[in-house]
């Protein structure tokens, strides 16, 4: 699976789950928050496909979603793009 394929797969998960995933520009990484009751996850949008999997990946378990939401697969793949990103 390409770091492209698993952003929309991770975005496709957020909307079903009701968080709005928004890249913008700025001097951040991203990362979480509730804005007006809505929960909102914001990424640099600078940042590598790699950087913001791991962006997105790391906001999900801070709201708490349940690993097993997502599938066997995307969950390998972005075990994965920590790997690579660890090992770089």
């Amino acid at each position: 699976m390409t770091p492209e394929n698993i952003l929309k797969n991770l975005e496709s998960l957020g909307t079903q789950f009701g968080i709005e995933i928004r890249n913008e520009k700025g001097d951040f990484d991203g990362g979480y928050c509730i804005l007006k009751s809505e929960r909102v996850i914001v990424i640099n949008k600078k940042l590598s496909p790699q950087r913001k999997i791991i962006v997105i990946s790391k906001a999900f378990e801070n709201f708490g979603m349940p690993k097993n939401e997502i599938s066997k697969e995307l969950r390998e793949a972005i075990e994965d793009e920590f790997a690579k990103l660890k090992a770089s």
